[in-house]
């Protein structure tokens, strides 16, 4: 069964913001759904998007992803727009807990992956994150040196 998992057919990386776990402390992640039309998912399936430059943000009790790129669709009968606010789907006690972490520990939501799941639905992870400052970057980036350095001493045993 957990062979199934990782050979998944399904299961499809669409878009990876890769910076933001470097520009962010990500303290916690939420997958949720995304409302696409029909042309977006064909995109999708075809190219992909892009999530790096997007955000998430709770408005008038919903939750939207602003900013994301997915590309036309050049054979679909009525195409979408290619920057649009998409809204994002939580539960009722998700959206409440993200209003609290945005509004009042004055948090971000940043978009980590979007993805097909087994089922062949379009997910999104949403990462609840604080911005790191400078030296914060400095301390992560000299950290993760260190790791890399540790592991070449261990395999070369000086």
């Amino acid at each position: 069964m957990a062979q199934q998992k990782k050979s998944d057919p399904n299961y499809k990386v669409l878009a990876e913001n890769r910076r933001a776990r470097y520009d962010y402390a990500i303290e916690d992640d939420l997958e949720c759904g995304i409302i696409l039309s029909g042309s977006e998912v064909k995109s999708l399936r075809e190219s992909g998007g892009n999530v790096a430059e997007s955000y998430a943000t709770v408005e008038d009790g919903e939750l939207w992803l602003v900013n994301s790129y997915i590309a036309p669709y050049d054979r679909a009968m009525f195409g979408h727009e290619e920057r649009r606010r998409r809204k994002l789907l939580v539960s009722r006690k998700e959206l409440s807990n993200l209003w609290n972490a945005t509004q009042r520990k004055g948090m971000t939501l940043v978009p980590l992956v979007m993805y097909f799941n087994h089922k062949g639905l379009v997910k999104m992870k949403i990462g609840i994150a604080k911005g790191k400052k400078n030296h914060d970057k400095r301390a992560s980036d000299a950290k993760r040196d260190w790791g890399r350095q540790k592991q070449r001493l261990l395999r070369h045993g000086d």
